[in-house]
């Protein structure tokens, strides 16, 4: 199966970033789904950083027809929004420099 066949950002003309917009606009559940489980994370005393990947594995099996459309290419996007609303929460994510749009 090509690149293209798979819906990557070269197939639909979009950027990552506009496919995270499109897909978070359509599915504001799933952000409220990883607020929620990251705060449940840090009040259970989580020492560790918190893994946006581990985050959306556990909404796949918590809402598996609610998270269709999820792609990991947003975790660092997530973790971005996340900080954003939350900036106490910095320290939990680790964050590396985009390299893309």
């Amino acid at each position: 199966m090509t690149i293209a066949a798979l819906g990557s950002h070269r197939a639909t003309g979009q950027t990552i970033t506009e496919q995270f917009g499109a897909f978070d606009a359509h599915n504001p559940h799933v952000y409220r789904a990883l607020e929620r489980m990251a705060a449940c994370r840090l009040a259970a005393g989580a020492t560790r950083i918190i893994s946006l990947k581990d985050l959306f594995e556990d909404i796949r099996r918590q809402l598996p027809y609610g998270a269709a459309g999820l792609n990991n290419n947003f975790t660092a996007l997530y973790a971005r929004r996340l900080i954003d609303d939350h900036p106490h929460w910095a320290d939990a994510f680790e964050l590396r420099r985009r390299r893309a749009a």
